[in-house]
């Protein structure tokens, strides 16, 4: 095959469900897609951590706190300082399509200053504006 004609590489999702970037996370990353469960969204949070996709973990998650000028600095710095392992799901409540709040617990492993360390959470999730047809988003953790 000649060069600059090649297929780019099959790549597995980070989020762990056993599809490639481009059939899984991928297309959300992009805003081809919009996630359908709690779940998927949180799935896809961790791949976007994973791949720097910065733009939307903030899309993902509403905060008032800070500008978004100062959430990319701070998304960045953490992307470029940790490398993530793994993700398993160990639960999910609600959350579903038809579903305006849902929860996940998850457990994820990851290396920063030389370390290995674990994040255990129990994440809220909620519809955008309480309507059916909003977009999931992450709120916060409930531990």
């Amino acid at each position: 095959m000649a060069v600059g004609f090649a297929k780019p590489p099959v790549r597995a999702c980070p989020c762990g469900s056993g599809l490639v970037l481009n059939q899984c996370c991928g297309p959300l990353h992009r805003g081809r897609l919009k996630a359908v469960t709690a779940e998927q969204l949180m799935r896809s949070r961790y791949a976007a951590y994973v791949l720097a996709e910065v733009e939307y973990l903030i899309a993902t998650h509403p905060d008032d706190a800070r500008t978004p000028v100062e959430r990319r600095r701070e998304l960045r710095l953490s992307c470029r300082q940790t490398q993530w392992h793994g993700l398993t799901v160990l639960d999910s409540e609600a959350g579903c399509s038809e579903d305006l709040e849902g929860t996940v617990r998850f457990e994820a492993v990851f290396s920063a200053g030389g370390q290995r360390h674990v994040l255990k959470e129990h994440s809220l999730f909620r519809r955008r504006d309480g309507a059916a047809t909003g977009e999931w988003l992450y709120i916060r953790s409930l531990e």
